[in-house]
């Protein structure tokens, strides 16, 4: 702690810095980090390496299988920053006055950024449950995304979260005001706990994001059969070549839109069975229809119909002129996109800014793989001196079959 009329060093601020920047996240504590050493500059790209599968044979004849690992690229290009004026004088002020007139309020827009851009990768999550335009309030209703979890084989032994905006957050925890201690001193993630309920431990987030749908319109068909991956069992996405939507719409579909194909169901992928609902799929990309009603979409996962394949995930593949519905609720309406995840869905990379040559006031703070940057200097044109905190990093869906977004 510092006495009063002691001069605040870098070190302390950037030490200050760190520590208000993890009080104040809350995706960013419950995602994996672990991948921030692997980083050194802006614009670095680090390919993480998706596990392989294998498919068990039957007999005691060998069967060789194929070993083909996927990857996805993160790319560290989030450079954000909080930058203000002030006095030598203030300098003078303990740590605790410093930190709350001027770090805590500049940290607390760093971490808001990064959950932003951490929330923001809905829309690169396939699985979507739940009423669009109702609230989530009920057991039933959270249970629901933990049971599309569980079918999609995320570790049964691992804590599952579930980020929920005010709205759903307050009617959860009004079925769980009974836990609540008062009295007891809380850390900054036990004040957004809400508690334990349908086998998530539930947070209240205020960077929960809504998506707004695509214009949609006409009677959307596959146009072409047998379109898949099969060839690339691991790929991240594919196109979708469709027809009979409305001629010539901007925005036709919008990245985040979830749609499904009429006879593609989705699979247990341990036992191979179909569920008895369609495989749901993400839209990475807006697209346009053509005047002629045509559309291409990005979609993810990859279609694998490959009954041989481990990497199998669709009951069949796609029949020509079978119906696509975008299941994601009304024509260019917004909704709430709650995030229910096992920690390894997302990643949140974030690495050590260079402290600048010509800078005699600066210093850096880093544990727990996060990183903040202070950097004073004096500006003669104003006659003032400046300060700026600087945080770098990139944020990535791993697994997206390790999250469901839960609609409001």
């Amino acid at each position: 702690m510092t006495a009063s009329n002691t001069l605040i060093t870098p070190s302390i601020i950037a030490k200050e810095g760190l520590f208000q920047l993890k009080n104040n996240l809350v995706m960013g504590n419950l995602v994996h980090r672990d991948y921030s050493k692997e980083f050194a500059k802006v614009g670095s790209t680090i390919s993480i390496r998706k596990p392989v599968r294998f498919k068990a044979q039957t007999g005691a004849t060998r069967v060789n299988q194929d070993v083909k690992e996927g990857t996805v690229a993160v790319v560290l290009d989030q450079r954000k920053h909080v930058s203000w004026a002030f006095s030598t004088q203030e300098l003078t002020l303990t740590i605790e006055e410093y930190s709350e007139r001027y770090i805590k309020p500049a940290m607390i827009e760093l971490a808001q950024t990064v959950e932003t851009s951490l929330m923001g990768l809905y829309s690169s999550v396939p699985s979507w449950v739940g009423t669009a335009g109702t609230t989530p309030s009920t057991f039933l209703e959270l249970g629901a995304a933990r049971q599309r979890l569980v079918e999609q084989r995320a570790p049964m032994g691992d804590t599952l979260n579930a980020v929920l905006d005010p709205a759903a957050a307050l009617k959860i925890a009004n079925d769980l005001k009974n836990q609540y201690q008062p009295g007891k001193q809380l850390t900054a993630m036990e004040r957004v706990k809400i508690g334990k309920y349908a086998g998530f431990d539930t947070y209240e987030g205020q960077s929960v994001l809504n998506h707004t749908n695509g214009a949609k319109g006409g009677t959307p068909l596959v146009n072409g059969a047998a379109q898949h991956s099969n060839a690339s069992p691991q790929a991240n996405s594919q196109s979708l070549v469709i027809d009979g939507a409305s001629n010539s719409i901007t925005g036709w579909a919008k990245a985040g839109d979830v749609i499904t194909i009429a006879g593609v169901y989705a699979i247990n992928g341990g036992t191979r069975q179909a569920y008895t609902y369609l495989k749901q799929f993400t839209v990475l990309a807006d697209a346009d229809s053509s005047g002629g009603g045509a559309v291409t979409l990005t979609i993810s996962p990859a279609i694998v119909s490959d009954t041989a394949s481990p990497y199998q995930n669709v009951s069949e593949v796609p029949a020509d002129n079978a119906a696509i519905s975008v299941v994601s609720g009304t024509a260019a309406t917004a909704y709430a996109q709650n995030l229910c995840f096992h920690k390894n869905a997302f990643a949140l990379v974030m690495a050590d800014l260079e402290l600048p040559d010509g800078a005699a006031f600066k210093s850096r703070a880093s544990a727990d793989n996060l990183s903040v940057r202070v950097v004073k200097d004096y500006d003669i044109e104003n006659d003032e001196d400046i300060i700026r905190l600087d945080i770098l990093y990139g944020v990535k869906t791993i697994y997206g079959d390790l999250a469901v977004r839960l609609t409001g």
